[in-house]
């Protein structure tokens, strides 16, 4: 069972309250250390291996750091994570572009920063060359199909808008090597939020067949195979985590099996992960302001779901904690909701919790991945603060929060309108 915990004791939270007001997220730089080096503990019997940090699940250029002291590079997916990533002093073939739907100007910038470029499709290929170039390595996403069923959050593979059937995957390969690329990688990513082993072994177990068929084809030695993110977390108190050395030592046997008696036993590997190295490190934390008593007991944030989506949008539980509450009876039921102007605002519906009072620090967990990162502005709601907390017990700002004129900055309206702050 994965125990909910958080970093900080309830008379310390108030001190980061009266500093930083509510909402914010924080995440915790130690556990984000510990979760990269037991990813690359399952991993250590691999000739090479390497996390490219999905820097989508929290884009923020000081937690990129920290994962880079360890080793990581960075999967990209947006002209800004390339920003982010050169911010952060990623470089080279340390960021992977995965490529889809993908603008000139993107592959231009990976071209400058001399990154491995992952296609998604056959026409990139010629799209990338005319526009940018062809990379010194390149690699393509391979789409299984029916071979693997996929899960709610990234769906069926053959439903999905993502990668190459095996027949496009093999032409694409023969094309990009007759039109000189000679380093290639192969890679896919058909899961998400997983945390059953054998998914992984069957993904890996896919992919070395297709290296193993590259190399026969047309004599491409691959230089890494890249199994993809999708490590899950346990949401819920009740769920465990992934068994990470299993996962490695399933994925170990495959290699040895399948990769090594073809000549393939050089072939680095990578994973992309972003929910297991920064997911359970962060929370969000707020403040009660309401409690609306009707058909339901409501209780009231002052963030919604502008700062954390996923309840809203996947129906995704996340543990709820009341600072200070933690040890007292959950004999009481809430919807948690939000401000927004949208009825499927709410963190947690009739979820069992202490008495809730108004003034209450309220604790949502596993906010590290995806929380932040899918902020937006609809309402004009602003994004949160986030802030660091190092492992000397420091607390960093390392987002400041969205103001009022950070959202008129951009909009552009007759001059002789008032200023809305009356400036």
């Amino acid at each position: 069972m994965a125990e909910k915990t958080f970093p900080l004791t309830y008379a310390r939270l108030k001190e980061v309250v009266r500093k930083y007001p509510t909402p914010f997220h924080i995440y915790d730089e130690h556990a984000i250390r510990q979760n990269i080096r037991a990813l690359q503990q399952a991993f250590a019997w691999a000739p090479w291996f390497r996390e490219q940090f999905a820097v989508k699940a929290l884009p923020n250029p000081r937690i990129v750091q920290i994962l880079h002291e360890e080793g990581a590079g960075t999967d990209c997916s947006s002209l800004a994570e390339l920003y982010i990533s050169e911010a952060s002093g990623v470089k080279g073939t340390e960021i992977l572009l995965t490529s889809n739907d993908t603008p000139a100007d993107e592959f231009q910038k990976a071209i400058e920063l001399g990154a491995i470029i992952n296609l998604d499709d056959l026409s990139h290929l010629d799209f990338l060359e005319q526009n940018a170039g062809l990379p010194e390595v390149l690699c393509f996403r391979y789409n299984p199909g029916n071979l693997i069923a996929g899960n709610d959050i990234i769906g069926k593979p053959t439903e999905a808008k993502y990668g190459l059937p095996e027949d496009q995957l093999f032409e694409a390969y023969r094309r990009a090597k007759e039109k000189g690329v000679k380093r290639f990688g192969l890679h896919t990513m058909v899961a998400s939020n997983e945390r059953r082993v054998e998914a992984f072994a069957l993904t890996a177990k896919l992919v070395f067949t297709l290296a193993v068929e590259l190399k026969k084809r047309f004599g491409i030695h691959v230089e890494f195979v890249n199994l993809g993110g999708g490590i899950g977390i346990p949401y819920r108190p009740e769920e465990n985590p992934v068994d990470l050395p299993a996962v490695g030592e399933a994925i170990h046997r495959l290699y040895d099996k399948i990769m090594v008696p073809e000549g393939l036993g050089d072939v680095g590997l990578m994973t992309e992960s972003g929910r297991a190295m920064t997911g359970p490190a962060g929370w969000l934390v707020s403040t009660v302001i309401h409690e609306k008593k009707t058909y339901k007991d409501y209780i009231g944030l002052d963030s919604c779901m502008a700062n954390l989506m996923r309840p809203a949008m996947y129906g995704a539980y996340h543990h709820i904690t009341i600072a200070g509450k933690e040890n007292e009876p959950c004999d009481h039921i809430y919807d948690v909701t939000g401000s927004l102007c949208e009825n499927n605002d709410k963190f947690a519906i009739d979820r069992q919790l202490p008495k809730i009072d108004i003034g209450d620090l309220l604790i949502i967990h596993d906010t590290g991945a995806h929380g932040s990162a899918m902020g937006f502005n609809y309402n004009g709601k602003l994004w949160c603060a986030e802030l660091l907390l190092h492992e000397d017990g420091s607390i960093e700002l390392i987002r400041r929060a969205q103001t009022l004129d950070d959202y008129f900055a951009t909009l552009r309206y007759d001059g002789s309108v008032m200023h809305p702050l009356g400036k």
